[in-house]
């Protein structure tokens, strides 16, 4: 089977909804916009003025919210404790998130609130009750289901905030990959390393007013910061997501590809994308080993995929007396409404070529070794 046989179509995101880039601050656009001179599609021209129209409002609105709570979030203490999941993109974080947000001692950053970084605490009331409909209802990537108040990654309220991240690729998908020194942060010299801790740490204060309770973070991004996410949290606990990497690989290739068409403000050519995630996968797997024995006893917890779908309230007692997070019956029977509602959903199905099957095996041999997964298809 080919591999333009094995693709899953995407839904297109209706014109008049947002992307990702309509929360970003008006001078981090600016650089975003320089960095790639200006190489935006013709037809993505629209949408990046309406962004610029966006980013000018979203500054503004920062600067009104800084006035407006600036002195009681600096009050704020985060709790010292947070939860990291960790994993490659397509390995359940999401789902997992999904599932510890439920426990009402958790907060999470939302949909909305990285979003809408600069000025949530200010707009959010407003915009959730009328202007819902500017939100996708679901994820272009695997159709699970969007609202403002649902869990989601932090890297994109850092994109938003005018923070580097290689994450912002997605808006200029045919250009080099963007801020390579972000992804695990080892190049970066002090002065820029604790801009980008301060940022986060703000970040999530302004979280933690919100809504008080133990953060529970998600961002694949992440798992190559274990080392910088100690040094800001040393309690803080992770979880590690694996799964099958055939699986894993296909995933990702759609997932990109959705972000791209999406998102993007080129029409996206895919030139690289293959060797992106293999190369992105294959470095995160070694980052995160080299860094494991630096998480100390008992704040690390490693999930198989496949186990946590196939029982799922098994595993998360297990992943709650392993990183000792208190009594799971707090949350078990929000759990457990949670999965009855999703007990129709079905996961996309891919099929790759025998050569896909086969660099894979190949190029990721480290990952199917250290994980106990079967290099070859039946």
């Amino acid at each position: 089977m080919s591999e333009s046989e094995t693709r899953i179509a995407l839904k297109p995101i209706p014109w008049y909804q947002g992307r990702l880039w309509h929360g970003m601050s008006l001078p981090g656009w600016m650089r975003l916009l320089a960095r790639n001179r200006l190489a935006v599609s013709p037809r993505r021209l629209p949408l990046a003025a309406t962004i610029t129209l966006f980013a000018g409002a979203n500054s503004l609105l920062k600067v009104v919210e800084r006035v407006a709570y600036g002195s009681r979030v600096a009050r704020i203490s985060v709790d010292p404790r947070p939860i990291f999941i960790l994993g490659h993109w397509r390995t359940g974080t999401t789902l997992l998130h999904e599932l510890l947000s439920l426990d009402p001692r958790h907060t999470f950053p939302t949909t909305y609130t990285s979003f809408a970084a600069n000025h949530f605490l200010l707009s959010e009331r407003v915009v959730r009750r009328y202007l819902s409909f500017l939100l996708p209802t679901e994820r272009p990537m695997d159709r699970m289901r969007m609202d403002f108040g649902r869990p989601q990654e932090d890297e994109i309220a850092l994109c938003n905030l005018g923070l580097p991240s290689p994450f912002l690729t997605v808006a200029f998908p045919n250009r080099p990959p963007q801020d390579p020194d972000y992804v695990e942060l080892d190049r970066l010299d002090s002065a820029a390393r604790a801009r980008w801790q301060a940022a986060l740490a703000q970040f999530l204060r302004r979280v933690s007013y919100r809504q008080p309770g133990r953060l529970v973070l998600k961002s694949p991004q992440h798992t190559f910061r274990v080392r910088w996410l100690l040094d800001l949290f040393p309690e803080a606990r992770f979880v590690y997501l694996v799964r099958d990497p055939y699986v894993v690989y296909s995933s990702t290739m759609h997932f990109w590809r959705a972000l791209y068409a999406g998102h993007g403000l080129q029409v996206p050519n895919e030139e690289g994308l293959a060797e992106y995630v293999l190369t992105t996968f294959a470095r995160m797997h070694e980052s995160f080993e080299a860094s494991r024995s630096l998480i100390p006893d008992g704040q690390l917890h490693e999930l198989r995929y496949e186990e946590l779908v196939a029982e799922p309230l098994q595993e998360m007692r297990r992943l709650y007396e392993q990183l000792e997070l208190g009594d799971f019956a707090q949350a078990e029977a929000a759990v457990r409404d949670y999965l009855a509602q999703v007990k129709e959903y079905r996961t996309n199905r891919y099929v790759e070529s025998a050569d896909e099957q086969a660099l894979v095996a190949c190029r990721w041999h480290g990952y199917f070794s250290r994980h106990g997964y079967a290099a070859g298809r039946n």
